[in-house]
C-alpha cells in the first residue's frame, strides 16, 4: 500500500477530479466553493513535476489571433483578482509582453486587443529596439503591458488550499486505474484498489489522460469524438542575464527589466519569460514552441534534454537576446500536450467531464477553467462549441 494512502478504502463525493495540477485545482476550487462535496484525486502531489504545472514560471498573455481567446483572458483575469485577493499572495508577476517575428503578425494581434479593449502599442523594430536593447527585431514588435509571469506552483497551492478550506479533501498518492460507470454514479478504482463513488468525475489529468481515456467508461459517442491528444516532452533552457553576469551580481527577489516575449518566424517559434524562482532569478526561460519529442503519453516522459533542441534555441538566442549570455545555465523537460485544432477541451457526456486545456495555453485562463466547470457540471450551461471534443486527428494520422 503506498504510504501516503492513509485514507478509509472507501469513500464517496459528489464530484471526483481527476488531477490536482492548474486545471484540477481550479475545478476544486470553484466547485467547493459553490457549497459541493469534493474529492480531488492526484496520483503524486499538486502541481506534480511529471505533470504540467510545477514551478514558477508560465506567461500570462492577451495576445491572440482570435478575439474569442483574448476576450477569454479578459475574463480569467478577473479570476486571478480573486484569487490572489484570497490568498493573499501575487500570483502574477507584472511584465509586459512583446510578440515579434513575420508569422507572429504583429498588426493583426494589435487589432485583436484594440477590439476587446486591452492596452496595446504598435513599435517598429528600431523604435523596439531603442525601449528594449536587450533584445534584437526583425519586424514590428508588439507591445502589451497587462502581462505577466504566473507561478503555477504556488498557484496551484493556493486553489488547493481554499477548496480545503471550502471542504474539499484532496487525496495525494492516489494514482487512477479506472472509471466505471454504476446505478448511482461512478466507482473511481485506484492502483491499488482504494475507491470513491461519485455522482460526477471531472478528468483534469494533462498529459496522463491519453492513458487514462480507454478505462474511463465514456459513452460510446462521446469516446469516438475525443480528438487525438499528442503528448510531447518539452525543453526549456535558462539564459543568464549578461548584465547581471558581467557585474557578478545576484539576484534578491523576481524584480526584472526582462519582459516575457512570443517569437514567431519562418525557421523557429519560441517563447520566452523571467525565469523567476526556477532558475534562481538570475536568467530568462526560453523554449522553442513544440520543439520537444512526442512521446505516447506522461508516462513515458524521460527528462532527457534534446540537444538539437538545445541548439536551436541557443542559436536564437545569440541572434536575438543580446541581453543573455548564450550559455544556458538550468535547463529541464516539460509536457505539451496538443489537439489538432488547438483550443481547450471542456466537455461532458453523462456525469464524466474532459478538462483538457491543450496547446500549451491553459495556465493563463486556471481560475476561468473552474468557472466553467461549475457552470458546465451544474446544468446552467452548455459548453461552447469551441470547446467541444469533436473526433479530428493530426496530419497524416488516421
Amino acid at each position: 500500500m503506498n504510504p501516503r494512502e492513509q485514507h478509509a478504502a472507501s469513500e464517496s463525493a459528489t464530484y471526483a477530479i481527476i488531477g490536482a495540477g492548474l486545471s484540477g485545482a481550479a475545478a476544486a476550487w470553484r466547485l467547493a466553493q459553490s457549497g459541493a462535496e469534493v474529492i480531488v484525486l492526484e496520483r503524486d502531489v499538486p502541481a506534480s513535476a511529471l505533470g504540467s504545472s510545477h514551478g514558477s514560471a508560465r506567461i500570462f498573455r492577451y495576445a491572440y489571433q482570435d478575439a474569442f481567446y483574448s476576450d477569454l483572458v479578459v475574463q480569467a483575469k478577473r479570476g486571478w483578482d480573486e484569487l490572489e485577493a484570497a490568498s493573499g499572495e501575487r500570483l502574477i508577476t507584472p511584465s509586459g509582453s512583446l510578440d515579434f517575428g513575420a508569422v507572429r503578425d504583429p498588426q493583426g494581434l494589435a487589432r485583436v486587443l484594440d477590439e476587446v479593449g486591452v492596452e496595446n502599442e504598435l513599435l517598429s523594430s528600431a523604435e523596439a529596439s531603442v525601449r528594449w536593447p536587450q533584445l534584437s527585431f526583425d519586424t514590428e514588435v508588439l507591445w502589451h503591458p497587462g502581462a505577466g509571469v504566473i507561478d503555477a506552483e504556488h498557484s496551484v497551492e493556493a486553489m488547493v488550499r481554499l477548496a480545503e478550506a471550502a471542504g474539499a479533501q484532496v487525496r495525494t498518492g492516489w494514482e487512477v486505474a479506472s472509471v466505471r460507470h454504476g446505478f448511482t454514479g461512478y466507482l473511481v478504482t485506484s492502483s491499488t484498489g482504494r475507491t470513491v463513488h461519485a455522482e460526477q468525475v471531472i478528468v483534469a489529468a494533462g498529459g496522463w489522460l491519453p492513458g487514462l481515456l480507454a478505462d474511463l467508461d465514456l459513452p460510446g459517442g462521446f469516446a469516438d469524438a475525443m480528438p487525438q491528444f499528442e503528448v510531447r516532452q518539452e525543453n526549456a533552457f535558462h539564459y543568464p542575464y549578461r548584465q547581471l553576469a558581467d557585474a557578478g551580481e545576484t539576484p534578491t527577489d523576481a524584480a526584472t527589466s526582462w519582459p516575457t516575449f512570443i517569437y514567431k518566424g519562418e525557421e523557429i517559434q519560441t517563447y520566452s519569460l523571467p525565469g523567476g524562482r526556477d532558475a534562481d532569478f538570475r536568467g530568462q526561460k526560453i523554449a522553442e514552441y513544440n520543439g520537444g519529442r512526442v512521446i505516447p503519453g506522461a508516462a513515458h516522459q524521460d527528462g532527457l534534454i534534446d540537444p538539437a533542441n538545445r541548439r536551436r534555441v541557443t542559436a536564437f538566442v545569440e541572434e536575438f537576446t543580446p541581453g543573455l549570455v548564450p550559455e544556458s545555465y538550468a535547463e529541464t523537460t516539460c509536457l505539451f500536450t496538443n489537439v489538432p485544432r488547438d483550443d481547450m477541451i471542456i466537455d461532458r457526456a453523462a456525469g464524466v467531464t474532459i478538462l483538457s486545456p491543450c496547446s500549451g495555453q491553459g495556465a493563463k485562463f486556471a481560475p476561468l477553467l473552474g468557472e466553467l466547470v461549475l457552470d458546465l457540471v451544474a446544468g446552467s450551461q452548455q459548453t461552447a462549441d469551441r470547446f467541444r471534443a469533436i473526433g479530428q486527428s493530426f496530419a497524416g494520422v488516421r
